[in-house]
């Protein structure tokens, strides 16, 4: 996960809020332009959740999803069909790896309501390896959506992501400033950065204090996002089970990395790939490198493999 520490001239206005089931932190390098910043990402936060959540029965997905196997299409507004656009998108770039169709999966887990809700022990589950997303039906022109009998879909791995993009770029056009947005460790940064540049410390649980002998890098823009095994975890039959989800199997990812973080032009790209290292496992390393992509990988025994060009910890940090 991501954490921001302060290590500027003048330190930003900072913020810390609870949505989309997540510590949300925002950052303004103009503490004078907090309130405007502030009033822009509420306002993406409720947005996203209205169009992408599976936890509301009210929502575009939700309702997209029930109309699976009917026949019938769903028509879906503007910001739900960047959501799905941008799904798809992951998924062809991961091989599939970073699949939207595994809702059925997640909720077979455990995952079934908002995380601080799951229950943290269950009986043994019946794995439901996904539909796959080229069984999706999707006009992109008349957006139009249609799953079939028993598919439905979980934006999870991307709509996140999604939100910090435009919440970020939208704040720096209205507050006229630098902005960087953290979301549960999705993080965006727009705007002109501070002197320095934003310092962020990585850490395995974004909501945890910063280590003052941990990593850290400097981001002025774009995105950096870290996914991991430890923080949304639960039991089932006996086995840890955790909210990434191998589309093939159904079940959690192996665990053979604990955190995987990348840095990439956008939140969505550096989320997309950094949930796909973890999915491919041992297979990470060599497709992460192809990507081109900056990324720290730590493996479930602490041991650290960096790769692209991501910087050395500090002395003393963890190796």
């Amino acid at each position: 996960m991501t954490a921001v520490t302060g290590h500027l001239r003048r330190e930003p206005a900072c913020t810390s809020l609870r949505a989309l089931g997540t510590t949300v932190v925002l950052l303004t390098s103009d503490p004078a332009r907090e309130a405007a910043a502030l009033d822009v990402l509420r306002a993406e936060l409720a947005a996203i959740d209205a169009a992408c959540s599976r936890f509301r029965p009210d929502s575009e997905l939700s309702r997209a999803n029930a109309a699976a196997g009917t026949g019938r299409p769903a028509p879906v507004g503007p910001l739900l069909a960047e959501a799905v656009d941008v799904a798809l998108r992951a998924a062809e770039l991961t091989g599939g790896a970073v699949d939207p169709t595994v809702a059925p999966a997640v909720v077979a887990l455990g995952y079934d309501r908002t995380f601080s809700d799951v229950a943290r022990s269950g009986p043994p589950p019946v794995l439901k390896p996904a539909a796959g997303w080229r069984t999706i039906g999707w006009d992109p022109a008349l957006r139009l959506l249609w799953l079939p009998a028993g598919a439905a879909l979980d934006l999870g791995a991307t709509a996140k992501a999604l939100a910090a993009d435009r919440a970020a770029r939208q704040a720096a056009q209205v507050a006229g400033c630098g902005i960087l947005v953290n979301l549960g460790g999705d993080l965006a940064a727009a705007g002109r950065s501070p002197d320095g540049g934003w310092r962020i410390a990585l850490t395995d649980n974004h909501a945890a204090p910063p280590s003052p002998t941990g990593p850290v890098v400097t981001v002025r823009a774009g995105g950096l996002a870290t996914s991991g095994t430890t923080v949304r975890a639960w039991r089932r039959g006996g086995l840890d089970r955790h909210h990434i989800v191998d589309p093939a199997t159904g079940d959690s990812a192996d665990e053979v990395w604990r955190t995987v973080s990348v840095a990439a032009a956008t939140c969505v790209d550096a989320n997309t790939a950094s949930t796909a290292a973890i999915v491919l496992g041992e297979r990470a390393p060599h497709w992460l490198r192809a990507t081109g992509l900056p990324g720290r990988l730590v493996r479930s025994d602490g041991s650290v493999l960096r790769v692209n060009g991501w910087p050395a910890d500090p002395t003393g940090g963890p190796r």
